[in-house]
């Protein structure tokens, strides 16, 4: 591990300029002082290194040691991933807790992968066969839920001379293969991979299928897709965090990787007590059971933010390539982005736009593009995909910043949190009118074979009411509601059924807090059909807006979000009262006429 040692001449903050680094090269991961803090080799000039340190410098000064390890920053990729809680640079923190108390010392290490827990390897392929990388050995059942397949390495093909069947360790043999040169490897269920290389594949496939997350004005109207990407810019208190646990509770990814990047020790202990205890509506099981929590809160050294997310994207690529659908949060990229920034100022770079260095855009566009539906190397020919959404702070709400700016050139989805919807009690609080999906041409066909064939022109009918709203909103403030015809005070009272009844969602609620395609589908269209009723008849003046608003099949459709998933066949029902009782009223009018 001490190759070389090389001398600290100068120490600012996190960043640390070493001398005498012979044969250092960039991004390789150095131990700083006696105390061996983890840094890495940001920039070199001959012998002379820039380092970038992940833990707490004071007290170190000029003069001394810096040991190279002539290796990258890495993360240990292997059975225990899932259920384990890691910093920034993929230290457990159970098991540091366990040995140091709730403060972590200076320096401390731990392995990423428990060296003594035995896994069951049940082997997948028999000796003499040819492999490629990619391509499974052998299944451990790393939880109830996650069947974790022991992958050839990238970069070695051969035939298998040995393989067996048994209990070992992450770092013991559990095959041997002999490549083209004849020259034998021996394979552990423990891989080692660089963070900031992407994990390669054969081909970047289209999205085809949404992921569907439970949340109405999400799947109903900004979609995002399966191997798509996402952003929740918004100020505080207006809800990004909890949107970001909902998604991870819920969605319909197989592995979620949470990411507490920067954000307040608090939301991470929340996410911390609340997963263990939620079962997974997918599988019955505890969410904790298909989740990789990374922890590195806004209390912890500041350089190790770009590391963290580093850390969970190639976390969330190393599951993609067994098979399997990722959905990674990272919350939020914008502490990210001033790490980098307070990184930039220390090495005394030109500073852009608001002081971010000029590679900010490179290095947001560079993260989110690990994300896609891919065919996986191996030659099962099998699909998967890694799904990113990436929450952003913006300073005072001001979404022309930087970081925010450059995030919408590189996302498909756009998700407008507005603290005056969350002020009001409207949650999520995703304004209808600002949000957008890029995905809703690629999902069409979907939507149309897998829910309904009428469910795109329900959607585009409903946001075309909740636009006609806010235009006419703009006419009752000038002149008041009287000057509007019966149509528009109906479409009113239709926008704000739509905004009540169907985007409103209670998360605390046991039925309201996860609502299938199939459901939401039935809830807009039982909106809609009201509407699509009673605009024939006001149109023939045989009705009121007033009569409407008392007629008692309203109060069902105000409920119709807290009927159970096994119950859909009430709506049916439902749709039967609207149509007694608009009826029933048009019946009396032609009856007093006559």
């Amino acid at each position: 591990m001490q190759e070389n040692t090389g001398k600290i001449v100068k120490v600012s903050g996190p960043v640390v300029i070493a001398e005498n680094l012979l044969g250092a090269k960039m991004y390789d991961v150095v131990r700083v002082s006696e105390n061996r803090l983890v840094g890495e080799i940001i920039e070199l000039d001959r012998d002379r290194a820039t380092i970038q340190v992940y833990e707490e410098t004071s007290g170190i000064g000029p003069g001394e040691p810096v040991y190279t390890t002539g290796l990258p920053l890495s993360v240990e990729l292997g059975p225990g991933l899932v259920r384990s809680i890691y910093d920034g640079i993929q230290r457990p923190l159970d098991v540091i807790f366990q040995d140091e108390g709730a403060f972590i010392s200076r320096g401390v290490e731990a392995n990423s992968l428990n060296r003594t827990t035995k896994w069951d390897f049940k082997p997948l392929r028999k000796a003499g066969e040819q492999v490629i990388p990619g391509d499974h050995l052998g299944v451990v059942q790393e939880t109830s839920i996650v069947s974790h397949y022991i992958m050839v390495p990238i970069g070695m093909a051969g035939v298998i001379e040995s393989i067996v069947e048994g209990s070992f360790t992450v770092n013991e043999t559990i095959a041997r293969i002999k490549d083209k040169n004849g020259v034998v490897h021996e394979i552990q269920m423990m891989q080692k991979w660089p963070v900031r290389k992407i994990r390669p594949y054969k081909e970047k496939l289209p999205p085809v299928e949404p992921l569907i997350t439970g949340q109405r004005v999400i799947d109903t109207f900004f979609t995002i897709a399966k191997g798509g990407t996402a952003c929740i810019p918004g100020p505080f208190g207006s809800g990004k965090t909890v949107v970001q646990h909902q998604l991870s509770k819920w969605c319909n990814a197989e592995i979620i990787v949470f990411i507490g990047c920067g954000e307040r020790g608090n939301e991470m202990t929340d996410v911390l007590l609340e997963f263990p205890e939620l079962i997974d509506p997918n599988t019955g099981k505890p969410l904790m059971e298909r989740t990789v929590l990374i922890a590195n809160t806004s209390n912890m050294p500041v350089a190790a933010r770009e590391a963290s997310v580093y850390t969970g994207i190639t976390i969330a690529e190393y599951y993609r390539d067994m098979g399997y659908n990722v959905a990674l949060m990272a919350d939020s990229t914008s502490r990210w982005a001033e790490a980098m920034r307070e990184i930039s100022s220390r090495l005394e770079e030109m500073p852009g736009e608001e002081g971010y260095p000029a590679y900010l855009g490179t290095r947001i566009a560079s993260f989110y593009e690990r994300s896609g539906r891919v065919k996986v190397l191996s030659s099962q020919e099998q699909e998967a995909t890694v799904s990113v959404i990436g929450a952003v702070s913006p300073p005072g709400g001001d979404l022309s910043e930087p970081v925010t700016q450059n995030t919408l050139r590189t996302v498909q989805v756009y998700w407008s949190l507005q603290d005056k919807l969350a002020y009001a009690r409207h949650f999520p609080a995703i304004d209808w009118l600002k949000s957008y999906s890029l995905y809703r041409d690629q999902l069409t066909d979907y939507f149309q074979e897998e829910i309904n064939k009428d469910f795109i022109n329900s959607t585009t009918a409903a946001m075309g009411i909740l636009q006609e709203e806010s235009e006419l909103e703009e006419t009752v403030r000038l002149v008041g509601i009287e000057a509007l015809s019966k149509r528009e005070r109906l479409t009113l009272d239709t926008a704000r059924s739509i905004r009540e009844d169907f985007l409103h969602q209670n998360a605390f609620d046991e039925i309201d807090t996860y609502t299938s395609m199939k459901k939401q589908h039935l809830m807009l269209d039982l909106i809609l059909f009201f509407h699509k009723l009673a605009q024939s008849a006001i149109q023939e003046e045989y009705i009121t807006n007033e009569q409407l608003t008392k007629l008692s099949v309203k109060n069902l459709i105000a409920r119709a979000k807290f009927i159970p998933e096994e119950k859909l066949d009430e709506f049916k029902i439902i749709k039967e009262q609207i149509k007694e009782q608009i009826g029933s009223l048009i019946a009396k009018k032609l009856g007093k006429d006559e």
